[in-house]
C-alpha cells in the first residue's frame, strides 16, 4: 500500500516537472445539453488531445444562463460552454487553440467559434470556413484563428 501512494506520488511529481506534460493533463469541465451529439464528439477531440474531461448536462436555460454569467454573448454562443484554467471555452474550438491560450494567457474570457461549423471538431467533415475569436472581457473580441489556415 505505502508503494503504491509513493509511487503515485514519484509518478504525480514526474508528470508535473515537465510544462508540456503538465498542460496536457488541463482539467475541463464541459457543460452541454444531453441531446447534443457534436458536443460529445468535441469532447472526445478534446480528450484525445490529452484534457481530462468531465462533462455536465444542463438544461438549455441552464445553459444559457452559465453563458450569460460568464458574460459569452448570444453573438458568441454554439451548443457547448467549457472551462479550463480560468478560460471559457464556447463551441467547437479545436484543442491546438486552447492550448496556445494557456500558453500565452492573455487578459480575456476566453475563446469561441459561434455557431456550429461543419468543418470545426467534433462537427463531421465538411467545407465550412470558420474562425476562432478571442473573447475580450468588456464583450468584444479578435481574431484568433482561421480555418483552413
Amino acid at each position: 500500500m505505502i508503494m503504491t501512494a509513493t509511487f503515485s506520488g514519484v509518478a504525480g511529481l514526474a508528470l508535473f516537472a515537465s510544462p508540456v506534460a503538465a498542460l496536457s493533463r488541463q482539467a475541463m469541465t464541459i457543460y452541454a445539453s444531453p441531446r447534443c451529439g457534436c458536443c460529445a464528439a468535441w469532447a472526445r477531440h478534446v480528450e484525445a488531445a490529452g484534457f481530462a474531461v468531465s462533462v455536465q448536462h444542463l438544461d438549455d436555460a441552464d445553459l444559457n444562463a452559465k453563458k450569460a454569467d460568464t458574460g459569452i454573448g448570444p453573438a458568441f454562443a454554439s451548443c457547448h460552454t467549457a472551462f479550463v484554467d480560468g478560460y471559457a471555452i464556447e463551441g467547437h474550438v479545436p484543442a491546438r487553440d486552447i492550448r496556445r491560450l494557456l500558453a500565452e494567457r492573455p487578459d480575456a474570457l476566453g475563446l469561441a467559434v459561434p455557431g456550429m461549423p461543419g468543418d470545426a471538431p467534433g462537427m463531421g467533415s465538411g467545407t465550412t470556413p470558420f474562425e476562432v475569436l478571442l473573447i475580450k472581457k468588456h464583450g468584444t473580441s479578435a481574431l484568433y484563428a482561421r480555418y483552413p489556415s
